[in-house]
């Protein structure tokens, strides 16, 4: 998409105002056709959502257990479906019965709903996302031009890419503990030293490199870990009402991080907001490190488990 933008988007000059960006090409008719290109990928996904199979978990509560234990067979062998098919069935019969919000509030499963909330809002508020929707504040602030941030985007964005699939590779293998770990303690020293050059006042490229250093730490980190983790933590009956929870906090989080930008912006400088963001991320690691478990190799019911007991 970064990339699609920047062909799209015609060359600014260094010395043009808000009002000249306004009237030209790029302003009357450049963000249309950045949002038109969108429709493509847009409508791809939407087919492609046709080829995804259900929840072997759904289809067994809903008594479709022959197509569970296919996708299961699919994944695992038959052996694997039969063994997952039998543990899935005994949490349902354990756990038979309509979910209702309270029950959120068992006393088992507060504990786990408070882990995925304080995860889902501690994606956002680890503050990364403040790179991608204020991109032009973040790097104007570094001394780059209009014309130079949209070329830096088009990086960024490939750094995100290539990051998310470095995630895919080492998620299984490394842990996801480990990876949320090293993602809030990297972003904190990532945000730390960008304060520093931000007071410091050093050249743009240092800034670019450090921004580029915590999109990496975030996008094979918290950005793709934090879904799997809320989607492993929770208890099977109440995982579509907790998920339901976590998200809206998340979401929520989003919200206040991209309204209060500004204003921290404004009060503490770009430096200042940097270190706060620091802070937050070292409260997250602590968090992770005490709160956490491993989930890594373990199926959803030895996890429910483990979290519930």
């Amino acid at each position: 998409a970064q990339i699609v933008n920047y062909l799209i988007a015609q060359p600014v000059d260094p010395m043009a105002d808000d009002t000249a960006i306004l009237l030209s090409w790029n302003g009357q008719m450049g963000w249309r056709w950045m949002f038109w290109a969108e429709t493509v990928p847009a409508v791809i996904f939407f087919f492609l959502v046709f080829l995804i199979p259900e929840s072997p978990r759904y289809l067994i509560k809903a008594g479709r257990s022959d197509k569970a234990v296919s996708i299961l067979s699919r994944i695992g062998g038959a052996a694997y479906a039969t063994a997952e098919k039998n543990e899935i069935e005994a949490t349902m019969v354990d756990h038979a019965g309509k979910v209702r919000l309270r029950d959120l509030l068992d006393k088992r499963v507060v504990p786990v709903v408070l882990i995925g909330v304080v995860l889902a809002v501690f994606q956002q508020w680890c503050g990364i996302n403040v790179v991608f929707n204020y991109a032009e504040e973040v790097f104007v602030a570094a001394g780059f031009t209009v014309s130079d941030m949209l070329f830096n985007i088009v990086i960024t964005g490939t750094v995100n890419l290539v990051f998310t699939l470095v995630a895919i590779r080492v998620v299984d293998s490394l842990g996801r503990r480990k990876l949320m770990l090293f993602g809030s303690i990297g972003l904190a020293c990532v945000y730390f030293l960008m304060g520093g050059g931000y007071m410091l006042k050093l050249d743009g490229i240092v800034v670019l490199i450090l921004v580029l250093l915590g999109i990496a730490t975030y996008a094979m980190t918290l950005a793709p870990i934090t879904w799997v983790v809320l989607s492993e933590i929770f208890p099977n009956r109440l995982r579509g009402a907790a998920m339901a929870v976590a998200t809206t906090a998340l979401w929520t989080a989003s919200f206040l991080l991209t309204y209060t930008f500004p204003l921290l912006n404004k009060a503490l400088q770009a430096g200042g907001t940097f270190w706060l963001y620091a802070l937050i991320c070292l409260a997250g690691f602590f968090f992770i490190w005490k709160k956490l478990p491993e989930t890594k190799g373990k199926t959803l019911e030895e996890i429910e488990r483990e979290l519930t007991k």
